[in-house]
């Protein structure tokens, strides 16, 4: 039998705490959701000011990332760069902002973020990598 690591509901509110924090710090309004590694939201933060589109971008943005396994921006590169096919697939959040989360180089979840600009909205992403450690 295998075992694999999950999100909790700890790890979640680590995450949205943590990412929340690096908006707060820069002055973003943004939307955070997390999924867990089949792409099922299990938490979901839209902060005042951020627009309500954007809790649909977060989310899509990490199925994505969950499904993936890679970090959304390659998707985005992907198609900016000829593979139009591409956008067939059965994916909806393929645009920079979304990341996996990983323990042991294993996904367990991702992250998807929206509401600012596709750097920025990584940067926030990205901070959530030592969130759950």
């Amino acid at each position: 039998m295998k075992y694999k690591a999950i999100l909790g509901e700890s790890e979640v509110k680590r995450i949205l705490d943590t990412t929340q924090q690096e908006a707060l710090e820069n002055g973003w309004a943004v939307t955070i959701a997390i999924t867990d590694d089949g792409g099922h939201l299990l938490g979901l933060l839209r902060m005042d000011g951020a627009a309500p589109m954007s809790s649909h971008v977060a989310e899509e943005k990490a199925r994505s990332a969950a499904l993936g396994r890679k970090e959304t921006h390659v998707f985005e590169e992907m198609i900016n760069t000829g593979r139009h096919a591409f956008l067939s697939a059965p994916l909806k959040g393929l645009m920079t902002g979304g990341a996996p989360i990983l323990v042991d180089d294993k996904v367990i979840g991702a992250i998807g973020v929206s509401g600012v600009t596709p750097e920025q909205d990584a940067q926030v992403a990205n901070a959530a990598h030592g969130a759950i450690l």
